[in-house]
């Protein structure tokens, strides 16, 4: 620890409130129309790929002996392998179709989705080997044995549909949280590599492709594009950002039982375009942290040369950011998040937040006009666990809001449907924000759902893997 470097959230001078803050650059505004393109050429794609393989087979193959399982196999194999595609582009961090989405939005596509490629793929090994054994008179597990030694790439297919099930068991929720992110994180990582030993056997043996050069052509620019998206914008950008701005820790501070505000320094901060209400995936380039990336919300708008994530500790990871010594070198992924003012609907807006979830809601309120009127909502079990909350206050007052402390257990500082409108009064003419644990996001999503509020105005993030 040491003295701090950047006051962020201090009372200010009456000179100070005259002079406009230095900050970074507002984030671009989401455009919802080039997001709406991006999702037509995705279901133009599937048609492509539907319209390929339904006329790639003659006629005559399809009532030849083993001709309608093979033709499931082909189809099943074409369609998941696409969805696999789309799973991947949907992690992506293409910027304007993660801009009007949000992560959160786009990893619960991907999560959606998830289960189709696999069944699908799964289905495909199946149909192909019963219609194979089907045309050879022979039996079921014969027929697979000659498939895994005989056939080229099919036993490094098999491989990568086993690696794809595998991530998918522990991608389910209830084993999920059983595991540590960093290993879950680890794990998913070699679903590209299960994707790239899958390609060569798709256009080896693939029906669609044997015979029209054309398609598989196409086919391998759509494979390339996607890697190309892939180390575009997981890697090369971050990388180039990274060593644009050159994060340095400059001080680790105290907020509350467990948390800790980690103050950045950086050159060209004024150039880093970010919303409130927005995070980056940090990695901290020291021992035993320099190899994994964890997603943290700004807890205050860039004060160049400053910026400021507030952590509690949950996991290794968090818990170690309490210790890590200044002068550490950052490297960053984003800005990434729909939960900004950009989203807004509505004149005026009520935040809602618990626990650690106060800092989106802090750098979003600090991102709101002057006189915009908000209402906050924090919800605590005890009053220390109300960290940023005199920042919140300061900025609640300077926006001509008001703001509401709930703290105690679940029953005594309620948030339900017979609360909700007696502290907002006007609740049917705001957006709602909620930022949290993901049982109290889920919580409050629903009850602003019974009490009539559209799900276009419900705006909302959750701290979970």
């Amino acid at each position: 620890m040491s003295a701090s470097p950047v006051a962020f959230g201090a009372p200010k001078s009456p000179a100070d409130r005259k002079r406009k803050p230095a900050r970074g650059s507002a984030a671009p505004r989401p455009r919802p129309a080039l997001a709406g393109l991006a999702l037509l050429a995705a279901g133009a794609g599937l048609g492509a790929t539907l319209a390929v393989t339904i006329t790639s087979e003659p006629a005559s193959q399809l009532s030849a002996r083993g001709g309608l399982l093979t033709y499931a196999g082909s189809l099943t194999g074409m369609i998941g392998t696409y969805l696999a595609l789309i799973m991947v582009l949907l992690v992506s961090r293409i910027p304007f179709v993660e801009r009007v989405a949000g992560q959160d939005g786009l990893l619960r596509l991907h999560r959606a989705i998830a289960p189709w490629p696999i069944s699908l793929l799964a289905a495909h090994a199946l149909f192909l080997t019963l219609g194979y054994a089907e045309t050879a008179r022979a039996g079921a597990w014969h027929e697979a044995g000659i498939l895994l030694t005989r056939y080229p790439d099919v036993l490094t297919a098999t491989l990568g549909l086993a690696l794809m099930g595998l991530i998918g068991i522990i991608s389910v929720r209830a084993v999920r949280r059983r595991l540590r992110r960093e290993t879950w994180w680890l794990i998913h990582l070699w679903m590209y590599l299960a994707l790239a030993i899958s390609f060569a056997h798709v256009i080896v043996l693939g029906p669609a492709f044997v015979g029209h050069p054309l398609t598989r052509v196409v086919w391998s620019v759509a494979w390339a594009a996607t890697a190309g998206l892939v180390l575009c914008y997981r890697f090369g950008l971050p990388a180039a950002r990274s060593l644009r701005h050159r994060l340095t820790v400059a001080e680790v501070r105290a907020e509350g039982p467990g948390v800790v505000s980690v103050i950045c320094t950086g050159r060209r901060l004024d150039r880093l375009a970010v919303s409130g209400g927005q995070f980056f995936c940090w990695r901290f380039l020291t021992r035993g942290m320099w190899w994994q990336a964890h997603p943290y919300s700004l807890s205050a708008l860039p004060q160049p040369p400053y910026l400021r994530l507030t952590v509690k500790a949950v996991g290794d990871h968090s818990a170690g950011l309490a210790s890590i010594r200044p002068g550490t070198r950052i490297a960053i992924e984003g800005p990434y998040g729909a939960f900004t003012r950009y989203a807004q609907r509505r004149p005026r807006a009520l935040l809602v937040a618990a626990g650690i979830g106060v800092t989106a809601l802090r750098s979003l309120l600090e991102d709101l006009p002057r006189g915009s009127a908000p209402v906050v909502l924090l919800r605590a079990s005890q009053p220390a666990d109300l960290v940023l909350s005199t920042e919140v206050r300061e900025l609640v007052k300077h926006r001509r809001g008001t703001i509401h402390e709930l703290v105690g257990s679940r029953e005594e500082a309620a948030i339900d449907e017979t609360s909700l409108p007696r502290l907002v009064p006007d609740l049917a003419q705001r957006d709602v924000y909620v930022c949290g644990p993901e049982g109290f996001v889920a919580s409050i999503v629903d009850t602003a759902r019974k009490l009539g509020i559209p799900d276009e105005v419900i705006h909302h993030e959750a701290f979970a893997l």
